[in-house]
């Protein structure tokens, strides 16, 4: 049976903490608006700000619909699953945003992922969640799945990049600055990076 949670401690923090991927859903207003589901990974990208607040590292990629639908109506909500040991399913749904690295919050955020070296993957937002409703269920028809590894494939692309090439990426992406529905995505140009303290 589901049960409903106020926040995000004990138990339900540790499994959150343990799973390798995770999943984030948004949509936009308009009922025949496009609704964006993305797999979210790598190791050290996720952190438990507080019982109500999470961040996820927003890196490079090739559109940017989770940004333009938080940055339109701020509804997201975040799925993870077990595909090892007991069954279980939690979600998070809340109010997200993206966070810039122009924003004055930007080194504070950041210093709450000691662990992952953005550099490699072409960071361009820090994505904050605030829950409102938290839940899990039971994930019986969760298949059994085995974690071998992080795959390098992001890493080995954006390393090679700088601020201005990077730049440059996003602004030959038909979908970055804008979404597939029209919607703002990632402003542009990119701001620098800030100096990591």
């Amino acid at each position: 049976m589901g049960k409903v949670h106020e926040r995000i401690d004990g138990r339900l923090r540790e499994f959150i903490e343990s799973q390798h991927i995770f999943f984030t859903a948004t949509a936009p207003l308009t009922g025949d608006g496009k609704v964006n589901l993305s797999p979210k990974g790598l190791a050290g990208s996720l952190a438990i700000l507080d019982e109500v607040t999470l961040a996820y590292l927003d890196f490079a990629g090739s559109n940017a619909e989770t940004i333009a639908h938080l940055r339109e109506n701020g509804r997201i909500t975040l799925m993870w699953c077990a595909f090892q040991g007991p069954p279980n399913i939690v979600r998070v749904h809340g109010r997200g945003e993206p966070v810039f690295r122009d924003d004055p919050r930007w080194d504070g955020l950041m210093a709450r992922f000691p662990d992952i070296d953005t550099s490699l993957h072409g960071h361009r937002a820090i994505i904050v969640v605030h829950a409102d409703l938290i839940r899990d269920s039971c994930g019986f028809a969760v298949p059994l799945m085995t974690y071998d590894d992080d795959r390098d494939q992001h890493a080995k692309r954006f390393a090679r990049e700088d601020d201005d090439s990077l730049d440059a990426y996003f602004h030959s992406k038909d979908h970055i600055a804008t979404s597939l529905d029209g919607l703002p995505g990632l402003p542009l140009p990119l701001p620098p990076t800030p100096a990591r303290r």
